[in-house]
């Protein structure tokens, strides 16, 4: 009878530890790192139809807006998005250029992203830089950044988080081209990272210039760039579902140990009457 007891134990703690494994592998595998752009600018919401030419007069969108503006050939576009700790940011950009018969070659075109700081971040994947056909009738760029971090040591170039800045020009261009009318579309989305991208600290305040951005709501005064839903706070992560999970595992694995070593410390024989 002990040892069909013994079994149960055992049939059961494998099943839940199995189970417990299970939960945690899938969690992880939800957060784990995309290595491509896991964001699509098709479906995003109407924004803002200008840009801005410097920093300091960037239109201010959010994520998922898809920006539109009317510009010259050789003009710097400036658009600024905010971005929090534990996402990996993606920007795009189509610009639709003219009548291939008004065009004397090709051009290219590239997109740079800035942070708050005005550091200018590297783009893990994507099509930074452009060249376009003397025929083309529009050419596409995009950014993959790092995922943003809540802390980073000082003298590092960790994106942070904040204010981002969007700049779009063409570097390559027949002089006979300058001042040809494009028009130009941007969006920003990001991917969440979860718990994988949690650091042990985080900034007192987002890195956010106070006059770094035109209003995205069409008005004419300087105004920050913040997340609709606020920037983001309290005690709360993801890494706690991988703190419960170990310890209900290693719960799970001294009952099991428990189950399958109970009863061997009794002497083998018995004396009579005992």
């Amino acid at each position: 009878m002990r040892t069909t007891r013994r079994n149960t134990l055992r049939r059961g703690g494998v099943g839940a530890l199995l189970a417990a494994v299970t939960l945690l592998t899938s969690a992880g595998a939800a957060v784990a790192d995309d290595p491509s752009p896991s964001a699509s600018a098709d479906g995003g919401t109407a924004g803002p139809t200008e840009a801005g030419t410097t920093f300091r007069t960037a239109t201010a969108i959010q994520q998922g807006q898809k920006a539109t503006a009317e510009a010259s050939t050789g003009d710097y576009l400036y658009w600024a998005f905010p971005a929090d700790a534990g996402q990996r940011p993606t920007v795009r950009a189509k610009v639709s250029l003219p009548e291939s018969a008004t065009r004397h070659g090709a051009s290219t075109w590239q997109i740079d992203v800035y942070d708050g700081l005005r550091r200018r971040q590297a783009c893990m994947y994507g099509h930074q830089t452009r060249k376009a056909a003397p025929d083309a009738g529009t050419v596409e760029l995009s950014c993959v950044l790092r995922t943003v971090r809540a802390w980073s040591e000082p003298w590092a170039s960790d994106p942070l988080p904040g204010s981002y800045y969007v700049r779009l020009t063409v570097v390559g261009l027949a002089e006979e081209d300058l001042g040809l009318p494009v028009h130009v579309e941007t969006q920003a989305d990001s991917a969440d990272q979860g718990g994988a991208a949690d650091v042990d600290g985080a900034l007192a305040e987002p890195v956010v210039p106070g006059a770094s951005a035109v209003s995205a709501k069409g008005g004419s005064a300087p105004a920050g760039t913040e997340p609709e839903d606020g920037w983001s706070s309290g005690w709360w992560t993801s890494r706690w579902l991988w703190t419960v999970g170990g310890g209900v595992l290693a719960a799970l694995a001294g009952v099991l140990g428990y189950g399958l070593t109970r009863g061997n410390g009794r002497p083998s024989r018995v004396p009579p009457g005992v």
